[in-house]
Formats: structure tokens, sequence, C-alpha cells
């Protein structure tokens, strides 16, 4: 019977014995009321975005430092390797290239930069066409897989032979079909992240866990129900990481199809800097292309936020 009043006497000698300011900096974050102070959310996520700059600076900077060490050491051939304070120091002479008189039509010191902005565009535009057009008919299709039992033996054996295939060898198969233009381009986009989206949507409808469909068809869910309120929400979050790692091999075959089977956009103009050993020009267009990558993997990063409102930052469940 004398546990009880033991154990509380024990808690009161503790909290006694260790006052609030016996851990370093626990008076400063004390208020006078007493309470602890905390940074608010928005601090909090400004915090954040203030160090991930900061590394960000520090890691282009180390890397841009070390390119123009080995320059300054003649370790780097300039006209080979030009460090970034040479291939970025005239742009005017790099945006002649993008003249839109090669593009549009029409020529002049002003349209330089249009001409750069509307390769951009272009190249763009054919990377998020191809990308939702393909993301959104493989995830059709792989449901439709799983849950047509006709649909999937007649598709899927087709799907599982032709997805080994290079996209890049289907070039000469989009230039047959659609002929020159933006569809090339597109189709190869498409082709590059189609039939890896179908592969994952199997793949993430067979780790779905039993349990959650069990428990759904307890509380009497229609199949329609498993199916949106279920199924989707627990495959779209890898299907989007699979889309996003699948990014950077749709630019590298639209780079292609444009400079083959297109005859515009920023793949075009790698091809005439190499046809003309303009270095200059190539790295120039390599700096367009991975700050356009790093942009579209944001917008796919706002628009995954946007979707699925239910799994927090940190890829757990809120």
């Amino acid at each position: 019977m004398k546990a009880v009043p033991d154990i509380a006497m024990t808690v009161d000698i503790t909290k006694s014995a260790t006052p609030a300011t016996s851990k370093p900096g626990a008076a400063k974050a004390a208020m006078p009321n007493g309470k602890v102070s905390r940074p608010s959310p928005r601090e909090k996520k400004t915090r954040d975005l203030a160090v991930t700059i900061g590394w960000w600076v520090l890691s282009v900077g180390i890397f841009t430092s070390v390119w123009e060490l080995c320059w300054y050491m003649g370790w780097a051939d300039p006209l080979l390797m030009p460090p970034p304070h040479i291939f970025l120091s005239n742009l005017p002479e790099q945006f002649r290239f993008f003249d839109l008189g090669n593009t549009i039509g029409s020529e002049g010191s002003g349209a330089s930069f249009l001409g750069v902005l509307a390769v951009i565009l272009w190249t763009t535009m054919r990377v998020l066409v191809g990308l939702g057009l393909g993301f959104t008919l493989a995830v059709a299709t792989g449901l439709l897989n799983r849950y047509n039992r006709i649909f999937g033996n007649v598709t899927l054996p087709t799907i599982t032979l032709l997805a080994p295939i290079s996209p890049v060898a289907w070039l000469p198969v989009a230039i047959f079909l659609f002929g020159i233009g933006n569809m090339p381009a597109i189709f190869m986009v498409f082709i590059s992240v189609y039939f890896v989206i179908v592969l994952a949507t199997l793949s993430q409808i067979d780790t779905v866990p039993v349990s959650y469909i069990q428990v759904a068809r307890i509380m009497g869910a229609t199949k329609r129900q498993i199916f949106t309120k279920v199924i989707l929400p627990s495959i779209l979050p890898g299907l989007f990481m699979t889309l996003r790692l699948n990014l950077f091999s749709a630019w590298m075959v639209v780079l292609i199809a444009e400079a083959v089977g297109v005859g515009s956009g920023l793949g075009q103009i790698v091809m005439m800097a190499r046809s003309t050993f303009n270095s200059s020009l190539v790295f120039f267009c390599m700096t367009l292309i991975g700050l356009l990558g790093f942009l579209v993997d944001q917008l796919l990063r706002i628009v995954q936020k946007r979707l699925l409102w239910w799994i927090d930052q940190d890829g757990g469940r809120k």
C-alpha cells in the first residue's frame, strides 16, 4: 500500500532535482510564462529552404571551382572543355544560334532571346505531353491487366516482350509513323515511360496489403470503392516516384528525337554545335538542359504533393 506514495515522492524529488535551466540552452528557450518557444511552421519551412539553398550553392560552387581550377592550371583545354566563365561570358553570341530566323522566320537582335525561349518551351512541351500521355495510359493499362483477365492475357505478353527495347530503337518507327514534326519526339517520350509504368503498376498492385482490402470488404465497400479508396491511394505514391526517376530518360530521348526527327529544339542545337565543333555552345545547351530537367522535376513534385495530399513530405501517411 505504500508503493504509490513512494513513487509519487520519487517523481516529486526527481522534478525538483531537475530544474528547467539544467539543460544547456533551456533558459534561452523558456518564455517568461514558463512555456518553451517553438518555431512556427512558416519559420521552419523558411529555415529548411535556406539550408537547402545553401547546400545547393556550396555543391555547385565546389564543382564550378574545380572546373575553373583545372582551366587555370592548364589541365583542361579551353577549346574542348571551356570553363563556365568562358561559355557564359558572351550570351548574345550563344543566343544567335537560337535565332528565330532558324525556327520561325524572323531575324533581329531582339529575336535572339525570344528564340532561346521558343526553343526551351517547345522542348519542354514535348517532354510534358509525352510524360502525361505515357503515365495516364500506362496506369490504365496496368489496372486493366489486373482487373480484366481477358485483356491481361492478350496484352501482357506483348508488353513484356516490348519493354526491354531501348526507346532510341523506336526512333525510325516514330519517323515512319508520324513523319517530321512534334509527334516523333512526343512518341519517343511516351515510349520511354509507358512500358516501365505499366510494369510498375502491376508490381504496385500486387504489393497492396491484403488486409487493406479485407477491412474494406468487412466495412461493406463495393468493388468500385475498394478500387478508388484502397487500390489507387496505395499505388500512386510509388508510381509517381517511378515517373520522376524516368524523367531523365525522357529528356535523353527527346533530345535524340529533336536532333533527327523534329528539326527544332535543344536537340537540334546540340547536334549543330557538335557538327561545327562549338564546345561553348554544347556546354551552354547542357546548362539549359540541366536547369530545365530540375524545373520539370520540381513541377512533378508540386503535382505529386497536390494530388497525393494524404502523403507527407517524409513519405509517411498523414
